[in-house]
């Protein structure tokens, strides 16, 4: 009988004592399954991988399984043996890295070993162990059977170490799928001799009805693999395009099931299967299925029909992330952008749970891209990664000092290679769906497009009133690479200027640093006790916003424009105005001074530095005191006071000794 010599390797069961020993008893079978039991030994007999077995300690019973040919194949319930072997911790590969890692060659093999699991043999001691019956006798296994819990760990031990040197090379091996791949087709030959020396060698035999030698694409591990890239493996996207419309729990169970095995390839998989779960909540075996799950039944039918071509990454190449958070899933993908063109990799999806329903929008926004750190952990530890973000994502994790959670997320993100740049005008399909990153559903008041019209007591602009005195601002910020600063001038009715910079130590907008510089001018122009002020600045948002023209399309503008409304009510009137710049340079020419480094600045002009933004304001927790159980104790402990009623008294002292 050949197979693989022990003295390379056999499978041992180490059983633990801690477990009792169970023999089965025998289960009836109707004459039909009996004759294809009887057929099947007999040949396993004749070939030498069972044997006759005498007063095993262990006894499984034999199941005959209908094969898809109408066949039948007898199986063995080593149920009760599988619970006293301990579990083999023998890492298995990851599949999707040996997929990335097996796209793009020119030429590939695929091999599968011929009943792989039965061309290991048993330890001696543990072959009884594996006894069975049928309606003939006992009989044990010579050879490693299928059915054993450490089985796939011992043969992955074995190619491991039989194809040692090759496998991450010209070869990939899963358990008992290998595969011989070619960057180029005049190696492949070569590359396939070596394989079948070391196959000669170690005596291992393939199976010829499912090896295919020498193509440009072919099935791996459920994905179909070529030089393009990979693809969802065609079974599978038919499965669900020819799906008739669930009409119980169980349809919509197999739905969702065969979804889950094609998130890779599914863009926000999660949203997309929302309308199922809310049908499989009420768990009846009935279900209604409504108006929502057929539009999302239909429309998962259309994009599987046109499923995308993954990429694979090129070593040290950098790699690009979109996010996405909706109401019920955060999603992302990873693209790469090879040509200017955005070819996806990976798409991500995750369903919110519980307490991450009730996240802030930019935590929900974090926890997307931890998700995906988590679950791409492989790609972002061999590649750079830019984050693409219109959110202050950055400022959030890099000062995550108000939340733990944030805290723990920040250090979790901090071993790898992450930046966060703005997002790009959007090209390619592949990112079709994380145009808007955070969705309506998701937006609280103050991340909304929201126009000055509704902010609360909104200061209205009086007619400023020339008979009293009116004071002149003039402020401008800058933003460049040397820094960030702004700068005001302040007149007074009199005449008389006052200048006054601002240098700050994070980073701003060109929009943000002119908002500082009036905020800065506000609170001046107050501390000085000015009734009346006329404001000019050279940005048309800043004059439009205030003046509610213009909308504070984001939760930085929507915040700064409220400061300034709340500034703006301390003054009995005020008139805010866009001049050109060259009408502003003044304050212009001082603000790039005060964005450069401080030495340049040469006049003396007081020059404040702010650590940190005008809206980021201290918080402060309402704290009122009510009774509570310890009241009572309190009260007698302090002053010796008792209720009236004398139970309720004695009960007092009582608790209180």
């Amino acid at each position: 009988m050949p197979g693989i010599a022990p003295d390379v390797i056999s499978h041992k069961l180490t059983i633990s004592s801690a477990y009792k020993l169970v023999r089965q008893k025998r289960r009836s079978y109707d004459a039909e399954r009996y004759e294809a039991m009887r057929t099947e030994v007999e040949k396993l007999q004749t070939i030498g991988f069972i044997r006759e077995a005498t007063y095993p300690v262990w006894l499984a019973n034999s199941v005959m399984v209908r094969k898809s040919t109408g066949g039948w194949r007898m199986c063995q319930d080593y149920t009760d043996l599988n619970k006293a072997c301990p579990k083999d911790s023998f890492p298995l590969p990851r599949i999707d890295q040996l997929v990335d890692a097996t796209a793009g060659h020119e030429l590939l093999s695929f091999m599968d070993a011929y009943s792989g699991y039965n061309q290991i043999f048993m330890h001696p001691p543990d072959s009884e162990h594996t006894a069975f019956i049928t309606d003939k006798g006992l009989y044990c296994y010579n050879v490693m059977p299928f059915g054993l819990k450490n089985a796939g760990a011992t043969y992955q031990r074995l190619v491991n170490k039989i194809f040692a040197g090759y496998i991450g090379n010209i070869m990939e091996v899963y358990v008992d799928d290998m595969l011989v791949k070619s960057r180029t087709a005049e190696d492949h030959l070569q590359n396939l001799s070596i394989m079948f020396g070391i196959l000669k060698d170690y005596r291992m035999r393939l199976n010829p009805k499912k090896c295919a030698f020498g193509v440009s694409s072919g099935k791996f591990l459920g994905f179909m693999i070529s030089q393009r890239g990979i693809e969802a493996k065609p079974e599978k996207i038919k499965a669900i395009i020819d799906m008739e419309r669930p009409k119980t729990t169980k349809d919509i169970q197999s739905l969702t099931g065969r979804v889950a095995a094609l998130t890779r390839f599914i863009s926000k998989a999660t949203d997309k299967c929302v309308p199922f779960f809310k049908a499989l909540k009420w768990g009846k075996r009935d279900i209604t299925w409504t108006a929502e799950c057929d539009n999302a039944f239909q429309a998962l039918k259309n994009y599987m029909s046109k499923a995308p071509l993954l990429s694979k990454p090129l070593p040290g190449e950098i790699l690009y992330l979109y996010l996405s958070v909706s109401g019920t899933a955060v999603s992302s993908v990873l693209i790469r952008k090879p040509e200017k063109a955005e070819l996806p990799i990976f798409y991500v999806s995750k369903a919110l749970q519980s307490a991450e329903l009730r996240y802030p929008p930019l935590e929900q926004l974090a926890l997307a891209l931890v998700v995906s750190a988590r679950r791409l952990r492989p790609y972002f530890q061999a590649h750079g990664i830019k984050v693409l973000t219109n959110q202050p994502l950055r400022q959030v994790l890099q000062k995550p000092e108000i939340s733990g959670r944030l805290i723990k997320w920040a250090i979790e993100l901090g071993e790898f290679d992450i930046q966060f740049v703005p997002r790009p005008a959007e090209k390619g399909q592949a990112v079709a769906d994380f145009i808007s990153e955070l969705t309506p559903a998701t937006v609280q008041p103050t991340s909304e497009a929201i126009t000055e019209k509704i902010l609360p007591d909104q200061p209205g602009a009086e007619r400023l009133d020339t008979s009293t005195p009116v004071w002149g601002l003039h402020v401008d910020g800058s933003a460049n690479q040397q820094g960030c600063g702004a700068v005001l001038v302040l007149t007074t009715p009199d005449g008389q200027k006052i200048e006054y910079a601002l240098r700050f130590d994070f980073r701003t907008s060109n929009n943000e640093a002119e908002y500082e510089a009036l905020l800065a001018g506000l609170r001046l122009a107050k501390s000085m006790n000015a009734k009346q002020i006329r404001i000019r600045s050279d940005s048309q948002l800043i004059e439009n916003q205030v003046t509610a023209d213009f909308a504070a399309k984001d939760a930085s503008m929507y915040a700064y424009l409220s400061t300034a409304h709340q500034l703006l009510r301390s003054f009995q009137a005020y008139e805010i105005k866009q001049i050109p710049r060259g009408e502003n340079s003044h304050a212009d020419a001082l603000a790039r001074l005060a964005s450069a480094i401080n030495d340049k600045v040469g006049r003396k002009v007081p020059v404040e530095i702010l650590a940190q933004p005008s809206t980021v304001t201290s918080e402060a927790c309402a704290v009122r005191y009510e009774d509570t159980w310890m009241s009572p104790i309190y009260l007698y402990l302090t002053n010796g006071t008792l209720p009236e009623d004398k139970a309720q008294a004695r009960k007092l002292r009582y608790r209180s000794a």
